[in-house]
């Protein structure tokens, strides 16, 4: 059984077929946040403090960390920043970034093992990041494509997954350290990025046998009320083999459908935590019954 292990200084969380579904926050990335970027290049990190908080309140297991601010130190601020969410947080943390330097700056201060995002097809950044993942003994997340960019076929996308996966064992990286993403399009703008993803996630699981992710937004982008679309997305794709998903916590109906993903899926034991925290309430009144319409009949018909 394929298992991604991955550890704070405290706490080991587990990606795997068998484990419920790993949510990871992404809402530490200046990307698009203009009052973020500029707060984290002056050194202020509340923000970054609230936002680690929060999420792992809302029930992320992990937490991405970006720090790609354009013409700042980004090693020096990645460092930082993880030095200071693994102070106030216990989940492991991905350390997100395309320059090489910064993630080896983040790798250095890191306790536990995190999963660095990531790792392409392309050789350059395979000869760059694999040996780095080797020398700290944590895992990658394999984004599938190459020199020739983002294949709109999935048997192409597969092809880039396998040889990333076979060039990390390679390099003495075993494919439970693998996360492969295959790479989401937007369903406004291709019709098929459902069901190539589903058919995708499935090869994934069944015949490279490594655990998957995707940041889980991107198949509602341009569309409206995103949140539902994307909690559906995200059962339909569990189903299918995802494992794991970088997202906003926050969105109370992305947390459902992770959590209906773990009950549908039969990793929730006795749907033990779906029942904690959606049961009804109880009336103190009728004692142990609860408040509804089946009640109601029942002592009408008394």
């Amino acid at each position: 059984m394929t298992r991604t292990i991955l550890s704070s200084a405290t706490k080991e969380v587990v990606i795997g077929f068998d484990q419920p579904f790993c949510v990871i926050g992404e809402r530490i990335n200046p990307t698009g946040r203009k009052k973020l970027a500029a707060e984290m290049k002056a050194g202020d990190y509340s923000t970054v403090e609230a936002d680690a908080i929060a999420q792992v309140a809302a029930g992320a297991a992990m937490l991405d960390v970006n720090a790609g601010i354009p013409l700042a130190d980004e090693p020096r601020i990645l460092a930082e920043t993880i030095e200071l969410v693994q102070g106030l947080v216990n989940v492991p943390l991905s350390i997100d970034s395309s320059i090489i330097e910064a993630l080896e700056a983040g790798l250095a201060v890191y306790k536990g093992r995190p999963l660095v995002n990531s790792v392409t097809g392309e050789d350059e950044s395979l000869e760059r990041v694999l040996p780095l993942i080797k020398k700290y003994d944590c895992a990658v997340v394999a984004i599938s494509n190459d020199e020739t960019g983002i294949s709109e076929d999935p048997d192409v996308r597969f092809e880039v997954a396998r040889k990333i996966v076979e060039r990390a064992q390679d390099h003495g990286i075993s494919r439970n350290d693998v996360v492969v993403d295959p790479l989401v399009m937007p369903i406004g703008a291709m019709a098929t990025a459902g069901r190539q993803v589903f058919a995708l996630l499935k090869r994934l699981r069944e015949e490279l046998k490594v655990n998957s992710t995707c940041g889980l937004s991107n198949i509602s982008f341009g569309i409206p009320n995103r949140h539902v679309l994307n909690a559906h997305f995200l059962s339909m794709a569990a189903a299918s083999g995802l494992t794991s998903a970088i997202m906003n916590p926050l969105h109370a109906q992305e947390i459902d459908g992770a959590m209906a993903a773990n009950v549908l899926n039969g990793v929730d034991g006795d749907c033990a935590s779906w029942i904690v925290k959606y049961r009804e309430p109880v009336d103190p009144e009728a004692g142990a019954r609860p408040r509804g319409r089946e009640n109601r009949r029942r002592r009408r018909a008394v």
